[in-house]
């Protein structure tokens, strides 16, 4: 069985400009060296039609999951955007492996990344409610992150304020996906003369990481 991996940057600047999309392209090169069988699909967030969490999206929601509505039942704009969400979710489930690439701006992700993690939040698909609490339904899938800073958190004081891979993490792993590592780049603005030392660096442990991943199969439940 071919496995599928589902890469899924947030960044704008595009691999010319993109410390972090340079450090991504080392892992997917490794994976596909490693693995030629292995199916890749890119996702562009900043370019991907996303239906984002407003009234429309969230009433139908509610219709749906708490007051039997059907879905011929909601509004023309209500219905577009909840098939519109099933759709990235659908895509979602289908893949075994992820790779998200993402900055901290302003001390998380971007907001183009919180919209796309908000599309994969259905109950009955990818968790469910039970006397417990939530229970994530996409076991067995892994995922790695590679996150560039242009701060220094690890380690010092605004490690407490760093709210983009710790959320990335909340939220996979609600949702059952294993995170197997982050891969981080960061003080790339406090040492700037240093860049491409710590590029290098996140690079080299991008391919360990793609090798990793490699050798730890999902285990669909």
């Amino acid at each position: 069985m071919v496995n599928k991996l589902l890469y899924i940057t947030a960044n704008p600047k595009g691999l010319d400009k993109s410390k972090g999309l340079k450090i991504g392209e080392a892992f997917i090169n490794t994976i596909k060296e490693e693995d030629p069988e292995m199916d890749i699909k890119t996702i562009d967030l900043f370019t991907l039609d996303i239906a984002h969490m407003d009234a429309e999206l969230v009433s139908a929601r509610g219709k749906l999951a708490g007051y039997g509505y059907t879905l011929d039942q909601l509004t023309e704009g209500e219905r577009a955007k909840i098939l519109k969400m099933h759709a990235l979710a659908d895509e979602f489930l289908s893949y075994d492996y992820f790779v998200f690439v993402s900055p901290i701006w302003n001390l998380s992700s971007p907001a183009v990344l919180k919209a796309y993690l908000d599309t994969l939040f259905i109950a009955g698909k990818t968790f469910t409610h039970t006397a417990n609490g939530p229970k994530g339904l996409l076991t067995g899938k892994k995922a790695i992150h590679i996150n560039t800073r242009g701060g220094l958190y690890t380690g010092t004081p605004m490690q407490e304020l760093e709210c983009g891979d710790r959320y990335l993490r909340i939220a996979l792993n609600f949702l059952g996906i294993e995170v197997m590592d982050t891969i981080i780049a960061e003080a790339l603005d406090l040492y700037p003369q240093k860049v491409p030392e710590i590029i290098e660096k996140a690079k080299e442990e991008a391919v360990r990481a793609a090798k990793e991943m490699i050798k730890t199969p999902v285990s669909l439940v």
